[in-house]
């Protein structure tokens, strides 16, 4: 039996958190895997801090992306653009990251705002990998969410207040041929989205 401990976070490039706040939460929670979402340039010291294997993946025309740190060596991710709007300038293009892992996929996203391109993004990422996945990030995405051949297996809980608000369940993860034994909400940090943890594992 394969385990892996994953945290995701969306970082909140502006005025989140920092690489101090990501190099705090790795060491008191040991995962495998941390995944992030606007990540910046200023988090590329973190390996130099702590150890481990760090992978970024900037966006085109952004000063964030996605990135991903490992406890241990991991290979090359790559990127998997995604639908866009047709409607110049109203949702920016989008690209999930993709890693082999093990014998797992993983796909680490921030997807659009826009309910049907998110999940039209999803359906994408779906269709692009094979065999064990887990989609884990920012889905941005209200409602429940129904992709052929995946489960949603949490966190069931708010993980963001728009506006410090508005409570929304935005971060997620959906797995296909994986089992997952406990999902978390873990305590908020400097970011607007508090970070998320999943523990899977296949049999």
């Amino acid at each position: 039996m394969n385990r892996w401990k994953i945290i995701s976070w969306n970082l909140l490039h502006r005025s989140g958190a920092m690489v101090d706040d990501i190099a705090a939460l790795i060491l008191l929670e040991n995962p495998d895997l941390f995944l992030m979402q606007e990540a910046t340039h200023s988090i590329d010291i973190l390996t130099s801090m702590i150890g481990g294997h760090y992978v970024r993946q900037p966006w085109a025309d952004r000063k964030h992306g996605l990135a991903i740190w490992s406890s241990s060596a991991m290979s090359q991710t790559r990127p998997l653009p995604l639908p866009a709007s047709r409607i110049p300038g109203s949702f920016p293009t989008r690209m999930a990251q993709i890693l082999q892992f093990d014998d797992i996929t993983i796909a680490n996203v921030h997807l659009s705002h826009g309910q049907l391109l998110n999940r039209r993004q999803l359906t994408t990422i779906a269709k692009s990998t094979s065999g064990p996945t887990t989609i884990i990030g920012d889905y941005n995405t209200f409602g429940p969410v129904f992709l052929k051949g995946f489960s949603d297996v949490g966190p069931h809980r708010i993980t963001h207040l728009a506006q410090k608000i508005l409570p929304f369940r935005l971060d997620r993860c959906m797995v296909r041929d994986l089992n997952c034994s406990e999902t978390k909400v873990l305590q908020k940090g400097p970011s607007d989205h508090r970070p998320i943890r999943i523990d899977l594992f296949s049999v």
